[in-house]
């Protein structure tokens, strides 16, 4: 399943929305030295990239080390890493950044589906919070899950599932056209939105489950933050949320005689 747009009208301009899309690209392709056939710096995603092992052992930086990542304190590892981005900027930037091309264009396609419509319910200011709320959330559940973990972690996964956590609860009968690929097939289909996020939400609770048992079949995708950037969303989303709207009634099948 890959949605493609829903069916909810908003009141007002996205602008928050329309923001975060537009730094997210600037950061990849201007602070990251991205290109469309180049993925990003390395240096940099370690260095602004949020690091697990970084922010459980407060005080410790990693850096390149040839083919690996070294971190102070880590065992076998001495002396002291160049000076580095401080953990706490890493948490924001972190979200601001991509590992490719492809990751970008799939979080800022889920961003603007969904992400309009929790703007309009909350308001700008609100949404913005919850937004980089939701980010920090994600993040320190991956955290949780692998704290000594040596690799940077980078994306807005975190805080768009935060923004899909909150829509599924909001607008669970939203009608969402959706591409289904099945080997060879290929169709558009319009599903509820409790369908398409349901579906998606169970699908990381898998991954999750077989990353944990399986750690090297993961991908280097972070699922539980997918999992703790949804939660916080449904969480939060009644609190913050004051302006709800009914979806459009689904039109009804003309047949020609």
């Amino acid at each position: 399943m890959f949605p493609l747009k829903d069916n909810m009208p908003t009141d007002r301009f996205p602008v928050v929305t329309v923001a975060l899309i537009v730094a997210n690209v600037l950061m990849y392709f201007l602070f990251q030295r991205a290109g469309i056939l180049a993925g990003p710096n390395e240096a940099n995603v370690i260095e602004y990239g949020a690091i697990p092992y970084e922010i459980s052992n407060p005080g410790a930086e990693c850096e390149a080390a040839g083919q690996r990542i070294a971190c102070e304190g880590m065992p076998g590892v001495s002396g002291e890493a160049d000076p580095q981005a401080p953990t706490w900027l890493t948490l924001f930037t972190s979200m601001f950044m991509h590992g490719s091309l492809l990751h970008i264009a799939g979080n800022m396609l889920f961003l603007w589906i969904f992400g309009n419509n929790i703007e309009d319910s909350m308001g700008r200011v609100k949404f913005l919070l919850f937004y980089l709320g939701g980010g920090v959330a994600a993040l320190l559940a991956q955290v949780a899950v692998g704290p000594d973990a040596a690799v940077p972690t980078v994306g807005a996964s975190g805080a768009v599932s935060a923004v899909l956590g909150g829509y599924l609860l909001l607008y669970p009968r939203a009608r969402v056209v959706t591409a289904i690929f099945i080997v060879f097939f290929f169709t558009l289909i319009e599903l509820p939105a409790l369908l398409v996020l349901g579906f998606w939400f169970v699908q990381q609770l898998l991954f999750g489950y077989f990353d944990l048992n399986q750690p090297t079949g993961g991908g280097g995708v972070a699922y539980f933050a997918h999992i703790g950037g949804f939660v916080f969303g449904m969480a939060l989303i009644h609190l913050l949320a004051h302006r709800r709207k009914t979806p459009p009634p689904r039109p009804q099948p003309r047949f020609a005689y």
